[in-house]
């Protein structure tokens, strides 16, 4: 792959074509550990800060409407027709290539967290997804015994202790926080190998329809949930949130199960 030579501004247009209102760009877990440790006792204080709250509120509702009117008006559209015209071997082939190229990040952040075992786990994923599984086309390590373990660069600095600072919903990107964010737009950029292909562009446009396309027999039973599905949302996004943080360690209830199944339907 070539350097990126794409500039930021056609990536932030595009973003707008590309909206997941109810995405975000944490994964689910894929282990649950029972206790809490001393350092585990920090990242929950951290995670958990009072900061959390929705200073933001009004803010943020007009963010959000703002994210669902442009999901309702094109980018669901574009979804279904996706996936209409897409097999289902290809489309599941789509969300494996994108599951493997984020075991990159995954085993950087976990290396990050001294999750050393983490680490050369999901570098053998990677590894062995694109030697045996066509480019990672095929997830043949899970099949292997390999599991996923999901973290982002937001994850290791609460892990280091950095509190999450207010909830934010990002335009285009939707639920955040403000630790989350700067490490989405920073750190987390620069793990994402598909960032350094000339193609970065049509990568990032790939990744997100078909995402989007994945939500579409999910997103009802979000509907349902709530008569305010901000709320809903802000609840069980934050919820969850904890939950992963602190590797299961923080209670999770049914609306933050629903936001696993919209967040991490490519594994996740």
């Amino acid at each position: 792959m070539g350097l990126n030579n794409n500039s930021a501004t056609q990536k932030v247009i595009l973003s707008v074509a590309l909206l997941m209102s109810l995405t975000a760009c944490s994964q689910t877990k894929t282990t649950q550990a029972e206790g809490v440790s001393s350092t585990d006792s920090a990242v929950v204080s951290a995670s958990n800060n009072p900061s959390n709250k929705d200073s933001l509120e009004k803010f943020n509702r007009s963010i959000y409407s703002f994210n669902v009117g442009l999901d309702n008006y094109f980018l669901k559209p574009v979804a279904k027709g996706y996936k209409a015209v897409t097999p289902e071997f290809v489309d599941t082939s789509v969300t494996n290539f994108f599951s493997n190229l984020g075991d990159v990040s995954n085993a950087i952040n976990n290396l990050l967290q001294f999750k050393v075992s983490d680490a050369i786990n999901d570098t053998e994923r990677f590894v062995f997804n694109s030697t045996f599984g066509f480019a990672g086309l095929l997830d043949v390590a899970s099949a292997a015994g390999l599991e996923k373990h999901n973290e982002d660069f937001g994850q290791t600095l609460a892990r280091w202790g950095v509190g999450s600072g207010p909830y934010i919903m990002l335009p285009f990107l939707g639920p955040s926080t403000v630790r989350d964010a700067s490490a989405k737009f920073t750190v987390d950029r620069l793990t994402d190998v598909t960032n350094y292909s000339d193609e970065s562009l049509y990568y990032f446009a790939l990744e997100m329809i078909d995402k989007r396309a994945d939500l579409l027999n999910e997103e009802k039973a979000f509907e349902n949930i709530s008569n305010d599905q901000y709320v809903a949302l802000r609840d069980a996004w934050l919820q969850r949130r904890d939950y992963l943080i602190t590797d299961g360690k923080s209670s999770k209830d049914s609306a933050s199960d629903l936001i696993d199944r919209l967040e991490s339907l490519d594994d996740l």
